[in-house]
């Protein structure tokens, strides 16, 4: 969720692009550049680190020019660095390229550019446009169709926009995927990933279309299909205030977020499928040797804090379902004091969002110690963790700007359905044929995760109408009851309200003596065999006069019969019902928050990443 920025016209254009920059800090970043053409050349400056180390990098070397192209980059290959930065140039610096997306091919592309004797500066899959757009150059002896035919070789998905020396009269722009919008002004024209970059100049704008092309001239736009038919389009007019569109017309970067998550399930788990067709038949990791060492572990250790340890617990009932290896699951700050035993043939799962959770981090450093090889799963590349595990799984989620993480557990829940599978393939446990229609099922999470977001009414609803519970109690068996420890957390941390999670055969040994008319009762139900157990917790409850809630994937009306509202999920296979299951109790949370007149985007007392101990 990178930003970028351009401008053409006849103003100064670095002050104008590292200003819209700014507007986009809000989608999180970790190093920011511009490409400036003046004077029949292009000069690049870019930093890692945040936005004012660009601007006291420009206030020191002055650029001039007034057609230019900014980025603020969230790293995906390679780590945070100068280099790694965009811009990106061909080998003259005659060609810069920004972008946004992951280009999956890039390895392939890159080796091809090589042996055409291109040198690489960048550890990145952007700089591989720069130089396929080079080469199309050479042919042609035309940026755009240069641009056009580089495209085509794109596996991914992207927002590009290119300047050249040889064209200091235009900006070609691209997407597919990565959102990017045309800012049409008076006798200047504008580029961004996002609106709020815009609003300061114009509210007059070209809203990209999949697949569609444009160059900006200082006077004019021109739209394209990136197959290079001509687009005529009405420009459309933005309505909406400042602090609005900074969140997508969200109300609060929680609420956006969890509405991200369809899309942000997809890019976690759809480049690491093999497709023969449309149809998914194996998986592949960054790190391919993560496939070798399943057959010889004897037990898998996984340690996090908070929503990753919600995660690990979820992992622990799968992999032990599709591998058969004993799972060790321990919060991390735990862990590291229990003087631990490991064995040569542990695999050590660390999981972490921002790469930089002290007590995991402690944690990895003890395990590798010890001679145990560490997988870690994050979001942040070029993290700590990243930097001292032994093989990393992205989650690819984008920045996730709310402290209470939605999108991030969802999809760290993904990477690691993703390792239980194939290490139950290459074990020989899953059948071949039982491997491929849990493929089907994992590829599938993402647009049911979209119809469950279709509920949101509903779930506000009854939120308005249980806010003013408490205490709230959320109960499940098996993988239900991991996934009511992330409910019962996401309520407290941004509602305050007191909330609680048991295995629901645990309520009967103490909790049940608390419900009373004033408790809400949520059932998390989603393992089949389990039914009539969840539903008989539930009925012991209403005895006690408490509310209840059933979030399950029966559509029988079964539970409709014991409770007082259920909201049905997709049905799915158990084992990623979990990536489901959550999404109305993170609603719930949201809506309850609101209503109660908190800030549900900055929770008291929580800080995004736990560096200390």
């Amino acid at each position: 969720m990178c930003g970028i920025v351009g401008y053409i016209g006849e103003k100064e254009a670095t002050p104008l692009l590292v200003n819209a920059l700014k507007k986009l800090e809000y989608r999180g970043y970790d190093s920011a550049g511009i490409a400036v053409l003046g004077n029949e050349s292009i000069v690049v400056r870019k930093t890692k680190g945040a936005l004012k180390n660009l601007e006291q990098l420009v206030i020191k070397e002055v650029v001039r020019g007034s057609v230019g192209i900014g980025h603020t980059r969230w790293a995906t290959h390679g780590e945070p660095s100068d280099l790694n930065a965009h811009p990106h140039t061909n080998v003259s610096g005659t060609i810069a390229v920004v972008h946004n997306g992951i280009i999956e091919n890039f390895l392939e592309l890159k080796a091809w550019l090589q042996s055409q004797n291109v040198v690489f500066k960048s550890q990145t899959d952007t700089e591989v446009i720069a130089h396929l757009v080079h080469y199309y150059y050479q042919e042609s002896g035309d940026i755009f169709s240069a641009v056009l035919k580089a495209l085509q070789r794109l596996v991914g998905s992207y927002a590009v926009a290119v300047i050249s020396t040889d064209y200091p009269d235009r900006i070609v722009c691209a997407r597919k995927e990565s959102p990017l919008v045309i800012g049409v002004g008076d006798g200047e024209n504008f580029i961004a990933s996002d609106v709020p970059a815009l609003l300061e100049h114009t509210r007059t704008v070209y809203y990209l279309d999949q697949n569609e092309a444009a160059v900006l001239y200082a006077d004019h736009v021109d739209l394209f299909k990136t197959t290079g038919e001509h687009i005529v389009r009405e420009p459309s007019h933005v309505a909406w205030d400042m602090s609005a569109a900074e969140k997508g017309g969200y109300q609060h970067f929680m609420l956006k977020e969890i509405f991200e998550q369809p899309k942000a399930l997809n890019d976690t788990v759809h480049p690491r499928f093999v497709f023969e067709g449309d149809a998914p038949i194996d998986l592949r990791f960054d790190a391919a040797a993560i496939d070798d060492f399943w057959n010889h572990a004897s037990r898998i250790l996984i340690t996090a804090c908070g929503t990753a340890y919600h995660a690990g617990i979820v992992a622990k009932y799968a992999f032990e379902k599709l591998t058969r290896i004993p799972v060790q699951v321990e919060v991390a700050s735990e862990f590291r004091y229990m003087n631990p035993i490991f064995n040569a043939d542990d695999i050590f799962i660390v999981i972490s969002q921002s790469g930089e959770t002290a007590d995991t981090l402690a944690a990895l450093r003890l395990a590798k110690s010890r001679g145990v090889k560490v997988v870690a799963i994050t979001n942040c590349v070029g993290s700590t963790i990243t930097r001292e595990a032994d093989y990393v799984i992205y989650t690819w989620a984008g920045p996730e700007i709310a402290v209470a993480s939605t999108k991030a557990y969802t999809t760290q829940l993904m990477c690691l359905y993703m390792l239980a599978l194939k290490a139950g393939f290459v074990r020989g446990i899953l059948p071949k044929q039982q491997y491929l229609d849990l493929l089907k099922e994992l590829q599938e999470i993402p647009t049911k995760a979209e119809e469950i977001l279709q509920q949101q009414s509903e779930i506000q609803k009854f939120a308005s109408l249980h806010f003013n519970k408490s205490p709230i109690f959320y109960i499940g068996r098996q993988f239900d009851s991991a996934t009511s420890l992330e409910s019962a957390l996401k309520l407290k941390e941004v509602s305050y309200i007191h909330s609680e999670a048991f295995a629901a055969g645990e309520l009967k040994h103490g909790p049940i003596a608390l419900v009373d008319k004033n408790t809400l009762v949520v059932g998390i139900a989603s393992v089949p065999e389990l039914f009539e157990k969840i539903g008989s917790n539930i009925v012991e409850c209403k005895s006690r006069n408490c509310a209840a809630l059933v979030i399950t994937t029966d559509a029988s009306g079964y539970f409709s019969q014991l409770s007082d509202t259920v909201i049905t999920i997709p049905k799915t296979n158990e084992v990623f019902a979990a990536a489901l299951a959550i999404i109305p109790a993170q609603l719930f949370a949201y809506y309850c928050a609101v209503l109660l007149g908190y800030d549900p985007d900055k929770p008291r007392n929580l800080a995004k990443s736990v560096t200390v101990e």
